[in-house]
C-alpha cells in the first residue's frame, strides 16, 4: 500500500451482504436487454392471448397484477443501485477534495448535514460564484479599456507614419528635376 492511502475494506459478510449482492444481480439482470426483450414477449404473448380468453377481466388483471408486482419491486432496486452510486460518487468526490490542495475540507461529507446547514453553503456558494463573475465581468471591462487605448495609441503612430510619408513624398516630389 502506498504512503497516504486509506487500507481497503473488506464488503460486510452477513444477510446484508446477501441483500447487496442479490440486488446488484438482480439490477443488473432486469437492466439488459434479455429482460426488456422478455418484457417485450410477455406483453405480445398476453396481447395474443386476449381473443382466446375473450379479453375477460381476469385476462386483464394477469398483465394488471404482474406489472403491478415487477413495478413494485423495480422500485426498490433502482432505489438501491441509485443509493450505491450515489454513495460511491460521494466517496469519490470526497477523495477529490481531500486531494485537492485548495479544497475546502468541509466539505467532505457534505451530504449528511441538515437542510438549514446545507441551504446555507448553497447560499455561501452562491455568493462566492456571483462575486467572481463580478470580478471576472471586471476584468474583461478593464482588458477592454486596455484594448482600446492600445488601438488608440496605434491609430497615432499610423497618423504620425502617414505625416511622415506624406511629408517624405513631398520632399521627393520637390527635389525631383523634371
Amino acid at each position: 500500500m502506498a504512503s497516504g492511502q486509506a487500507p481497503v475494506i473488506p464488503p460486510p459478510v452477513g444477510s446484508r451482504d446477501l441483500f447487496r449482492a442479490t440486488a446488484a444481480w438482480a439490477t443488473r439482470i432486469a437492466g439488459s436487454q434479455w429482460a426488456f426483450f422478455l418484457a417485450v414477449l410477455t406483453v405480445v404473448a398476453w396481447a395474443v392471448t386476449g381473443p382466446y380468453f375473450r379479453y375477460s377481466e381476469t385476462w386483464q388483471l394477469v398483465i394488471n397484477t404482474g406489472t403491478t408486482i415487477v413495478t413494485f419491486l423495480m422500485v426498490f432496486l433502482i432505489q438501491n443501485a441509485q443509493n450505491r452510486e450515489s454513495r460511491a460518487l460521494h466517496l469519490k468526490l470526497d477523495e477529490l477534495i481531500l486531494a485537492a490542495k485548495r479544497a475546502n475540507n468541509q466539505l467532505i461529507d457534505v451530504e449528511s448535514l441538515p437542510e438549514d446547514q446545507l441551504d446555507r453553503l448553497i447560499e455561501r456558494y452562491r455568493y462566492l460564484g456571483e462575486r467572481y463573475h463580478r470580478e471576472l465581468e471586471a476584468d474583461i471591462a478593464s482588458v477592454g479599456r486596455e484594448i482600446e487605448d492600445h488601438v488608440e495609441e496605434v491609430e497615432e503612430r499610423v497618423e504620425e507614419v502617414q505625416e511622415r510619408v506624406t511629408g517624405v513624398e513631398h520632399k521627393v516630389e520637390a527635389e525631383r528635376p523634371w
